[in-house]
C-alpha cells in the first residue's frame, strides 16, 4: 500500500475531534487544578505561619501526591480522557507521567519494570529541561555581567 492511499484510508477511518469542546474542557480542568492549587496555598498560608515560598513548596508537594494517588486508583486518566490537554498542568501531568509507567510496569519488578520505564515519558521533560536551563543560565550571566 502507497503512503498516499493510507493516508486516505486514516483520513477515512479517523472521526474528526470537536475542537471547540475538546478546548473548553481543557480550559476548564486545567483552570480547576490551577484553582485548586491556588485554594490548598491559601489554606496553607491560612492555617500555618509560613512565607509564600514555602507555602509554594508545599502545595506542589500536595499536588503531586494528589496526581500520583489519582493515577494509582484510575481516576486521573478518566478525567484525561475527558479533559484532555487540560490535565496537563505542568506539576500534576509531570507527576502522572511519572506514576504510570510505574503502575503499569510494576509486574516487571524493580530493577526490569519500574527502575527502566519510570522516565519514559518525563525523560526526555527532564533532559530538554536541564539542557534549556545550562543554556539559559549561560545567556543570563552573559547578559548580567557585559551589557548591565
Amino acid at each position: 500500500m502507497r503512503s498516499e492511499d493510507y493516508g486516505k484510508l486514516v483520513e477515512q477511518k479517523t472521526e474528526n475531534s470537536p475542537i471547540l469542546k475538546d478546548c473548553v474542557c481543557a480550559f476548564v480542568v486545567g483552570g480547576a487544578i490551577c484553582c485548586l492549587g491556588q485554594g490548598i496555598k491559601d489554606l496553607i498560608l491560612l492555617f500555618f505561619e509560613l512565607d509564600e515560598e514555602t507555602a509554594g513548596t508545599w502545595t506542589t508537594i500536595i499536588l503531586v501526591f494528589l496526581s500520583a494517588l489519582f493515577t494509582g486508583i484510575g481516576w486521573y486518566d478518566k478525567l484525561a480522557k475527558h479533559a484532555g490537554a487540560g490535565t496537563l498542568v505542568p506539576v500534576t501531568g509531570f507527576a502522572n507521567a511519572m506514576a504510570s509507567p510505574a503502575i503499569e510496569f510494576k509486574k516487571e519488578g524493580l530493577v526490569l519494570g519500574i527502575g527502566p520505564k519510570l522516565f519514559t515519558v518525563a525523560g526526555s521533560v527532564i533532559v530538554y529541561g536541564t539542557v534549556a536551563a545550562f543554556f539559559y543560565g549561560i545567556i543570563y550571566y552573559i547578559v548580567t555581567e557585559f551589557f548591565v
